[in-house]
C-alpha cells in the first residue's frame, strides 16, 4: 500500500472515531436521561452505567449475531465508495452532530450519517444515480416508523401497568420503577452500542476495502472493539444539554414512565438491530417518553419542545449531506488522496 494511502486510510479511521465519540456523548440522553430526572440514579452513576453497557452491546451484538446493520449502510451507494467520499460523509455527521448538541436538540446521528454518505456519494459521482434506493428506502421506512412504535408500544405498556396497578400505593412502586429503572437504562444502553456502533464499524470497513487492505465488505473484530471503546468514552463524557431537553423538557416523568420509556424504546431498537436496520435511537427514545406520558394526559406533554426536535429530525439528513458536499468539493478539489 503506497505511504498516502496508509496516511489517508490512517485519517479516514480517526475521523471514523471521532464520529463515534461525538455519537456517544451526544447519545447518552438517550439511555440515561430518564433515570436522572427521576432520580433513579445519580449521573455519574448513569454516564458510567451506560459507557459499560454500550461497549458491552456492541462487542456482544457484532460478534454473536453478526454486523447486519453495518451491511445495510455498506449498501446505500452503488459504486465503490473512495477513502475521500467516507471523510467527507463522516465530517458532515460530525459536523451536524456538534450544531445539535449546542443547540441541545436530541437529533439523530444515524440520520446525519446517512445523510452525509448520500451527500458525498453524490458528489463523488456527479448524480444520484449512484444512491441504492431500494435500501436508502427500506433504512428510511425504519428510521420514520420507529419512533411512532416506540409511541404506542410505551403507551400500551404504561396503560396496562396503569390498569394493573391502580390500587397500589404510590411510594412502594416508586421505589420499586426506580429500580426496575436501572435495569431498563441498562438495556437501553446496551441496545444504543449494538445498533449505533455499526455505523462506525461501516465507516472503517468500508475505508479498508477502499485502501485494498480487505478483499470485501466485513468487520474485523479490532474494528468492532474500536467502535465499541469510542462510543463508551464519548458517552462517558456525556450530553448534559441534551438530557436536560430529553429528561425534564418533553414531560417530567415519573419512575412508571421513565422506566416504560426505557423499556420500550430498547425493545424496538433491539427488534430493528436483529433486522439489520440502522434506527435512531434518539428518535425511538423521544417517541417512547411521549408514549409513557400519553395515558396520564397528553396536555402535560410539551408538544412545542417536541416539535423543535421534530424539525431537527427533518433537516438531519438534508443538512449533513449538504455539509459533507461541500467537504467532499473542498478536499476533492485540494487533491486529497
Amino acid at each position: 500500500m503506497p505511504d498516502q494511502l496508509q496516511v489517508l486510510l490512517l485519517v479516514t479511521i480517526v475521523v471514523a472515531v471521532t464520529f463515534d465519540f461525538t455519537n456517544g456523548f451526544h447519545d447518552t440522553a438517550n439511555a440515561i436521561a430518564t433515570s436522572v430526572s427521576t432520580r433513579a440514579l445519580r449521573p455519574h452513576q448513569a454516564v458510567i452505567l451506560s459507557a459499560v453497557l454500550n461497549l458491552v452491546g456492541a462487542v456482544v451484538t457484532v460478534y454473536f449475531f453478526h454486523a447486519k446493520v453495518s451491511n445495510t449502510i455498506a449498501k446505500l451507494l452503488a459504486f465503490k465508495i473512495g477513502l475521500v467520499v467516507i471523510i467527507a460523509a463522516l465530517l458532515g455527521a460530525i459536523a451536524w452532530n456538534l450544531l445539535t448538541w449546542y443547540a441541545g436538540l436530541p437529533s439523530s446521528s444515524t440520520h446525519a450519517f446517512i445523510g452525509g454518505l448520500l451527500g458525498a456519494g453524490t458528489a463523488a459521482s456527479g448524480g444520484l444515480a449512484a444512491i441504492q434506493w431500494s435500501v436508502v428506502g427500506s433504512v428510511l421506512l425504519g428510521l420514520v416508523t420507529s419512533p411512532p412504535v416506540g409511541f404506542l408500544a410505551a403507551a400500551i405498556f404504561m396503560t396496562l401497568i396503569y390498569l394493573t396497578l391502580r390500587r397500589a400505593r404510590p411510594a412502594p412502586l416508586n421505589r420499586i420503577f426506580r429500580y426496575l429503572q436501572v435495569l431498563t437504562a441498562a438495556f437501553v444502553s446496551y441496545s444504543h452500542g449494538s445498533n449505533d456502533a455499526q455505523k462506525t464499524m461501516a465507516a472503517i470497513s468500508l475505508a479498508l476495502v477502499a485502501a485494498g487492505a480487505l478483499p470485501k465488505f466485513e468487520v474485523p473484530l479490532w474494528v468492532v472493539v474500536l467502535s465499541a471503546a469510542a462510543i463508551a468514552f464519548g458517552t462517558y463524557a456525556g450530553g448534559w444539554r441534551i438530557i436536560r431537553t430529553l429528561g425534564w423538557r418533553i414531560y417530567k416523568l415519573e419512575p412508571a414512565t421513565g422506566m416504560g420509556a426505557q423499556l420500550m424504546g430498547a425493545t424496538v431498537i433491539q427488534a430493528a438491530t436483529q433486522l439489520g436496520i440502522p434506527v435512531s435511537t434518539t428518535h425511538v427514545i423521544t417517541g417512547s417518553v411521549m408514549g409513557a406520558a400519553a395515558p396520564r394526559r397528553l396536555s402535560a406533554i410539551r408538544w412545542g419542545v417536541g416539535a423543535n426536535i421534530v424539525a431537527a429530525w427533518l433537516v438531519t439528513i438534508p443538512a449533513a449531506a449538504l455539509i459533507a458536499w461541500i467537504a467532499y468539493a473542498i478536499l476533492h478539489t485540494a487533491k486529497v488522496g
